[in-house]
């Protein structure tokens, strides 16, 4: 003999489960925003979603060669981004390199109309330095800030860097790093990756 299960109770253990279920969290916003459709050739590039996109922590890695900003060895620690608002925006990172533990101070200036930052970096290692950034982007979602840095002093000698920042992902952004020394060639300081914390 079949046994007929009351509908209520079928509701009753459904309603159950479904309160066992952990909330859903909400996407990590990218910086490429969904057009509900393929991209089109004459589509604009939206303008970077700077908040959007950098706001969190995020853990870096990388190993660095010899240079006037220090010895060779692994870099690693964590970035959190914060909004200071008005298009200014500031980035607090403590590491620890082949020297022993560090921290780095920085503050953007997002000119979102003009596709320019401006970057005032403070390191406790002994040095800061402004470098400035134009932002491109294509179609695919992946933007680029391409930075470049004032002449300063470090470990004795004058120091250029270029930066070039490619935001590949919700999760993650490499940069591609070149030091010039003096009157120098730029050469590679390295290519570490950073990745977002998702709880």
């Amino acid at each position: 003999m079949r046994r007929i299960v009351p509908a209520a109770f079928l509701l009753l253990c459904a309603t159950s489960v479904a309160a066992q279920q952990p909330p859903a969290q909400p996407p990590v916003k990218g910086a490429m925003p969904n057009l509900g459709r393929p991209t089109k050739a004459t589509d604009e590039v939206p303008p970077l979603d700077f908040q959007g996109y950098f706001s969190g922590a995020w853990d870096f890695e990388w190993t660095v060669p010899e240079s006037a900003l220090g010895p060779a060895g692994p870099v690693s620690g964590t970035t959190v981004y914060t909004s200071l608002g008005n298009g200014v925006y500031e980035a607090a990172s403590t590491g620890e390199g082949p020297n022993g533990p560090f921290t780095i101070t920085e503050r953007f200036e997002y000119q979102q109309d003009k596709k320019l930052i401006t970057r005032q970096v403070k390191d406790s290692r002994g040095w800061s330095y402004t470098s400035t950034a134009t932002v491109a982007g294509d179609l695919g979602g992946i933007y680029y800030l391409l930075y470049e840095s004032e002449p300063f002093t470090a470990g004795g000698k004058t120091v250029r860097l270029k930066e070039n920042v490619r935001l590949l992902s919700p999760f993650n952004y490499r940069v591609a790093i070149t030091v010039a020394e003096g009157g120098g060639e730029f050469s590679n300081y390295g290519n570490p990756w950073w990745r977002k914390q998702v709880k």
